[in-house]
């Protein structure tokens, strides 16, 4: 097994799926084991090259933030060791890129939060002097800082689709349709959104303070919820990382201009010089891309943690 580890081969599990990144695999009627590849995608689409260490890197800095978090909102880990679930010769699949979550039923939403004005949210205002039907300020920039961090949800879209953004009554509606069949006494699938809505709120608020005292600002993230059977909404998938946020370095940031990140922007950017239409297959990545990538990913998991990463 080397680093690059690409596509799990765990036998002693059932594979329920593999998404973009993470591969998940039912452990009992509970309890999940997902594995995080290092595997990336861009604009939707799941690039033939992985990124060495990746999985490893969103792992870390997933469970640390997990941590951090915990007194906001519950959230998916069960604390039980993944390498105790798998067979002997499988544990190498699991060891620092894996963990053991709850069974959640997850909302049909991305709570996308949004702290600058940057990406879609950019072509929006553009457009409409709106993101997500939230009216902002006249004169904003590229790269401007809100006044206030917004929420601005996201459809799930699937594998080689493109999220749609959509208005926070669009993301009750889906709710009200997704948990219809709640039982009496649990909250309605409206109110099940609107408690997403200000959970995604102040775990931004938080992580972004955080950040800041680490020389990066999160200038937009997304999170994803889920609901226990007792209707109680938790932190699932993942928090924070380069994948599904835009960090930058505080001293790099000018309004009007686009700043260097730490995540997979530096991707995009590249991907974005190629005569490639966005559509699978993706291109391959030279050695170059992927190292650099790489390294901006650790960079931003040290920053963060306050901890040296050693794959």
């Amino acid at each position: 097994m080397t680093d690059a580890l690409f596509e799990s081969t765990i036998k002693s599990l059932p594979l329920l799926g593999r998404g973009k990144v993470r591969d998940i695999y039912a452990i009992d009627a509970d309890k999940l084991l997902i594995v995080t590849s290092d595997r990336i995608s861009a604009f939707d689409v799941v690039l033939p090259d992985p990124i060495p260490g990746k999985g490893k890197v969103l792992t870390r800095l997933a469970a640390f933030w997990f941590a951090k978090l915990a007194d906001i909102v519950p959230n998916q880990l069960t604390g039980i060791d993944p390498e105790s679930v798998v067979r002997v010769e499988e544990r190498d699949q699991v060891r620092d890129r894996a963990l053991v979550v709850k069974r959640l039923r997850p909302l049909p939403i991305e709570a996308v939060v949004r702290g600058y004005l940057i990406g879609s949210g950019w072509k929006d205002y553009q457009a409409s002097g709106r993101v997500c039907g939230i009216g902002l300020p006249v004169g904003l920039r590229l790269a401007s800082r809100l006044p206030q961090a917004i929420f601005t949800p996201a459809t799930k879209a699937a594998l080689g689709d493109h999220d749609e953004n959509v208005s926070f009554e669009r993301a009750q509606a889906d709710c009200a349709a997704a948990f219809a069949d709640l039982s009496a006494g649990t909250a309605s699938g409206e109110a099940i959104a609107v408690q997403a809505r200000d959970a995604a709120l102040k775990l931004y608020a938080t992580a972004a303070e955080h950040a800041a005292q680490r020389g990066i600002i999160i200038a937009d993230t997304k999170f994803e919820f889920g609901l226990d059977a007792a209707g109680t909404l938790h932190l699932i998938d993942e928090a924070l990382t380069p994948d599904s946020s835009r960090f930058w370095p505080v001293d790099a940031w000018r309004p009007g201009s686009n700043p260097p990140s730490y995540d997979k922007q530096y991707l995009r950017d590249y991907l974005e010089t190629l005569a490639w239409n966005k559509q699978a297959p993706g291109p391959r990545l030279p050695a170059a891309v992927l190292e650099h990538t790489r390294a901006k990913y650790v960079e931003a998991c040290e920053r963060l943690t306050g901890e040296i990463f050693v794959a």
